[in-house]
């Protein structure tokens, strides 16, 4: 199983690979050269993924990998399900691991399109603000488990989520 054949866009929408389901403990990772999800880790106890986790297929971002979407959605989606999600915007952030140079690793916030309770959302703007606090620290406690720092930079709009998109399918 591949996901390259499947476009990062399709239409006004992103066609999202979800990685780790919400509420899960473990984070799972695509792995292409063995074609399979695995286990990456386990998160300590008490600690979930809020939302759906996944990638844009076909798109490189700052770290290497593909861009990385937070899934809003009511619904826990499995490893390896594709959502289509429309774009609310981006959490800009720099990522620092020991002894290395800081890197971007900006996170994409969709909205599935399939999502009843947040359907009325447009903006990352229109998001709770506890929400957005919250969906902070998950990935700054999620980083530092790793020994990573991470830094949020920035919310942006929808606007400049896909100009960040449509640079990391170019830069494939």
């Amino acid at each position: 199983m591949s996901f390259n054949h499947i476009p990062p866009i399709s239409g006004e929408n992103l066609n999202v690979i979800v990685e780790t389901p919400k509420h899960s403990q473990a984070k799972f990772a695509w792995d292409p050269e063995l074609q399979v999800f695995r286990v990456k880790k386990t998160l300590p106890m008490g600690m979930v993924f809020p939302f759906d986790f996944g990638f844009l297929p076909g798109t490189k971002g700052g770290d290497g990998d593909p861009l990385d979407v937070l899934v809003i959605m009511e619904q826990a989606c499995f490893p390896g399900c594709l959502t289509e999600c429309r774009i609310l915007g981006v959490l800009e952030a720099k990522q620092k691991e020991k002894g290395k140079k800081p890197e971007r690793n900006d996170r994409i916030v969709a909205l599935s399109v399939h999502s009843v309770l947040f359907e009325n959302i447009q903006t990352v703007k229109e998001l709770n603000k506890h929400l957005v606090s919250q969906i902070e620290n998950f990935f700054i406690d999620y980083n530092r488990q790793e020994g990573k720092k991470f830094t949020p930079l920035a919310w942006n709009d929808a606007a400049k989520a896909k100009k960040l998109i449509e640079a990391s399918i170019k830069d494939q």
